[in-house]
């Protein structure tokens, strides 16, 4: 008899941890508290209580073939970088290929999710949910929380002291939807984040003026790379990966740095991050510069106090007739619907097992899905974890001791701190290659590089220097995908699809490549016959 899972939420992360129960042959059961799939990135003109919101405009920050999950590529003609809708629409692609809404139970809500009597030998929960104003309960072998963390608003007023005379107004970005009623206000927005540098680009083209409030600074970057390739397709590869992890950190902060200036100076543009060798998120905006550059944008520091009309900085400056303040400042989470012994959340912080499973439980049937913040694409992440969950449940994995497992979360937040410091917005920030290999070891999916250089150099190659997407986690072991490899090695061609909507005839440049290797092999030449000729 198949195990009962119960997975709450049918966002990104409880679409694929119902694929991934089917996979393994366990019986999910999703509750939805709304209408319809797609959590954060179905967008919605009204703000919601107990759900994500997202603007209007919002766009991918890490590119389709970084992003789609592992057996399933995006369509070809989509975008590199795709609007909210266009998201929504791969999932509802995906959500109907692999006949997941039958296992949606929407506009119900959990109300809570307890250990059952003799949970210390079955390892069961009974979960309580409520819909139609009928409350109903069922007993599940294993529970997969997939509610997400973009929903409850961090909104430190006490922060601001004058903040209860300002007249203007004031709301948490999530309140933001598009820039029409914001014509001719004057505005600023606390916060540096992406949501905070969209925003203010956003409003910038309708305001009379803007100005960003960062405590910090910040790196930025544009979602074009080298070649006109997106980003994290140059970014993160295992090459560069390595790189990062065997050299001198000197040496790996001095390279970030020339890394992020590359585009512009962040000194030039006051943007420079306070504690610039930090490993922190840095923020994708291909316009924030150019509004910079023409002042419709101005960079501030930490507010001090705010007056009726005005707001007044740390550095002593003083900005008049402030109409409104936008403060994206973030997230805080926390679970209503279970105990505080299960999971509990100190300053904005869960202690769970690789980020997912609490340690002090009998049994490891609850695990945490998306309460992580890579430095990549969050849908491959989730992807592994809900693969890794699934077969912890079946008892096909299993997790070392508690104090080992205590151990770990110790030793992986004093790293998390070093690499990304204590901020709030670093909280839930993790490497992403590493991550993503780590999770892959505990199923047996990562790829055996030594024995494919032999077998399959040209995959190998691709796979160490190329990037490192999902397709890698299809080769080899348990949900191996013959279509794997075939995905890696055409993935350019997805990424070009999209753009050659104009027909060109074929270039009769020779590539710089090309001449650089004809150069090589003369110079090699030469070289030889000098050697002959001394001899």
């Amino acid at each position: 008899m198949a195990k009962k899972v119960a997975v709450i939420g049918a966002g990104v992360s409880g679409l694929i941890s119902l694929k991934c129960c089917v996979d393994e042959g366990l019986e999910p059961t999703c509750f939805e508290r709304t209408e319809d799939i797609g959590g954060l990135w179905r967008f919605k003109e009204n703000v919601e209580d107990g759900r994500a919101s997202i603007y209007h405009s919002v766009i991918t920050n890490t590119s389709k073939e970084m992003s789609c999950f592992s057996d399933f590529p995006m369509p070809e003609d989509f975008p590199n970088f795709l609007h909210n809708s266009k998201l929504l629409e791969y999932f509802r692609i995906f959500a109907k290929k692999f006949d997941l809404l039958k296992y949606i139970q929407f506009q119900t809500t959990v109300i809570s999710v307890k250990k059952h009597p003799n949970f210390a030998t079955s390892g069961q929960w009974e979960v309580s949910v409520q819909s139609n104003g009928k409350e109903q309960r069922a007993v599940f072998d294993a529970v997969m929380v997939c509610s997400g963390h973009h929903i409850q608003p961090h909104l430190p007023l006490q922060s601001f002291p004058g903040i209860e005379k300002f007249k203007g107004q004031y709301f948490h970005s999530r309140q933001y939807k598009h820039p029409d009623g914001f014509e001719g206000k004057r505005i600023l927005v606390v916060g540096i984040g992406n949501s905070a540098s969209d925003i203010a680009s956003e409003l910038s083209k309708k305001a009379s003026q803007v100005f960003i409030s960062t405590r910090h600074g910040a790196w930025v970057m544009s979602r074009i790379s080298e070649d006109g390739y997106p980003w994290d397709m140059v970014f993160h590869t295992r090459f560069s990966s390595m790189l990062r992890n065997v050299l001198p950190r000197n040496v790996v902060k001095w390279m970030m740095e020339q890394q992020m200036n590359r585009w512009f100076n962040h000194e030039n543009y006051g943007l420079v991050p306070q504690n610039k060798y930090l490993m922190k998120e840095p923020v994708l905006n291909d316009d924030l510069p150019s509004r910079l550059l023409y002042g419709a944008v101005k960079v501030k520091t930490r507010v001090k106090e705010l007056t009726e009309t005005a707001a007044v900085f740390e550095d002593g400056t003083v900005e008049e007739d402030i109409d409104v303040i936008v403060f994206a400042t973030g997230y805080t989470f926390s679970f209503p619907f279970l105990e505080e012994s299960l999971v509990k959340v100190e300053a904005n912080r869960v202690s769970l097992y690789k980020s997912m499973f609490p340690p002090q439980l009998e049994k490891p049937t609850l695990a945490c899905i998306g309460l992580i913040q890579p430095l990549g694409s969050i849908f491959p992440t989730v992807e592994l974890q809900a693969r890794w969950a699934t077969r912890v449940f079946k008892g096909l994995c299993s997790l070392p001791s508690e104090t080992a497992m205590k151990k770990d979360i110790v030793e992986r937040n004093e790293r998390r701190i070093d690499l990304f410091g204590k901020s709030q917005s670093q909280i839930l920030q993790t490497n992403y290659v590493d991550y993503l290999d780590e999770l892959a070891l505990e199923i047996g999916v990562k790829p055996d590089f030594l024995s494919l250089f032999f077998k399959d150099p040209k995959l190998a190659v691709k796979l160490y220097f190329g990037p490192c997407n999902s397709y890698q986690y299809r080769l080899v072991g348990p949900g191996q995908w013959e279509g794997a490899r075939n995905a890696i090695l055409t993935q350019q061609q997805r990424i070009l699809k999209p753009l050659k909507t104009r027909t060109l005839k074929p270039s009769s440049n020779i590539p710089a490549s090309f001449l650089l290797k004809i150069l090589g092999l003369f110079a090699v030449v030469l070289a030889f016959f000098f050697q002959l000729q001394w001899f």
